[in-house]
């Protein structure tokens, strides 16, 4: 199946996304003192890591290999740079405001993507992990508005 350029600059976009949030969750996870966070944040992190995979997949069946230059050793995406000094602070408060703040590109990007006109197998795909976005950037703002 051959795959146009916007459908895959939107998955590489997607997967950009994804692998800003495995960054961001796993720094967050290593130098957060709660444990429940810590839990949390791993799972988030897990989580990306598979939407990765499953959004590479679709891009291979497409004929397509995902760009990986801007590889997870990168640097943090710009969301998620005030991440380590949310964490330096020990608030809690305030590192679930840095995680917000992340997953709220995620959502944006997801949103512009379930929007297009995605073939086959990728939109339900992309729906879902929009679903698993969503979900995630609104457990960690009702944690925030409790902390």
């Amino acid at each position: 199946m051959e795959i146009n350029k916007e459908v895959y600059s939107t998955v590489h976009h997607l997967i950009e996304r994804c692998k800003d949030g495995v960054k961001g969750y796993k720094t967050a996870a290593e130098d957060v003192e709660d444990q429940d966070l810590k839990d949390l944040f791993r799972k988030y992190a897990v989580q990306r890591d598979s939407m990765i995979t499953e959004l590479q997949d679709q891009l291979h069946k497409m004929g397509k290999m995902d760009d990986e230059s801007s590889s997870i050793e990168g640097t943090l995406h710009r969301a998620w740079i005030d991440i380590k000094a949310a964490l330096s602070s020990k608030d809690r408060k305030r590192i679930l405001e840095e995680c917000e703040r992340g997953e709220d590109y995620a959502v944006k990007a997801y949103e512009e993507a379930v929007q297009k006109n995605l073939p086959g197998e990728l939109k339900p795909i992309v729906e879902q992990q929009y679903q698993d976005v969503k979900n995630a950037h609104d457990h960690i703002r009702s944690l925030r508005d409790n902390a």
